[in-house]
């Protein structure tokens, strides 16, 4: 390997990943008029029983909206309804969007309000302890205290619409979905039965978030 060579590789490694575009709120905010049909105006999404729902944005982790937004655009993420509305967004305003979302408080969640107690505490188990029996990790070891959320990785899943979650862990099962890193999400959502995501799904629909 030549000097010049190693100086490039040195720099490339010094210089470590790129830094996401950084957005604007304000901006945001009339940029996000293409998103208010599905996701409100506050970033509630909507969750309609027995029909499709629409995940809350609000509160979630800028970077992972972003990344979203783009893995759409990319085609990398698969959803008739939501590609067309990223294709109107250029680079910029999907930062501004995602900014935007970010800084609204988390919302309350809908669906799973028909699971019974014996649901739930499978659900509460799932997300809190997992299922070692089935090799199923707990949510909370991915998506953080609370389930939260973790960095740009892993979204808020708590407060999140049952029906989306549900919708979600189908599309990883059936290799609709994969851009997770590692294929964590989908290697897990294999190892879980209908009974099981209906109850991870409804058990954390019904947490509260209090902080942001």
């Amino acid at each position: 390997m030549n000097s010049a060579v190693r100086l490039g590789l040195m720099l490339g490694l010094m210089a470590g990943p790129a830094v996401a575009q950084e957005g604007d709120p304000q901006r945001g905010e009339t940029a996000a008029a293409v998103c208010v049909a599905c996701h409100q105006a506050n970033g509630s999404g909507k969750h309609i029983d027995g029909a499709e729902s629409w995940p809350r944005l609000a509160g979630q982790n800028a970077d992972y909206i972003a990344k979203q937004l783009q893995d759409f655009k990319a085609g990398r993420r698969q959803n008739a309804t939501m590609q067309p509305f990223a294709n109107m967004l250029d680079d910029q305003q999907i930062a501004d969007v995602a900014a935007y979302y970010s800084q609204l408080p988390v919302t309350e969640a809908e669906g799973g309000g028909e699971a019974d107690e014996a649901l739930l505490a499978r659900g509460e188990q799932l997300a809190l302890r997992g299922d070692w029996n089935a090799y199923i990790v707990s949510c909370k070891s991915c998506h953080g205290p609370g389930n939260e959320g973790a960095g740009s990785t892993f979204p808020g899943i708590a407060s999140q619409h049952a029906g989306y979650i549900e919708a979600q862990l189908h599309a990883w099962q059936a290799n609709e979905r994969g851009n997770d890193p590692q294929n964590l999400m989908g290697a897990i959502a294999k190892r879980m039965s209908d009974e099981d995501i209906r109850a991870v799904a409804a058990w954390l629909a019904s947490q509260k978030v209090t902080a942001q």
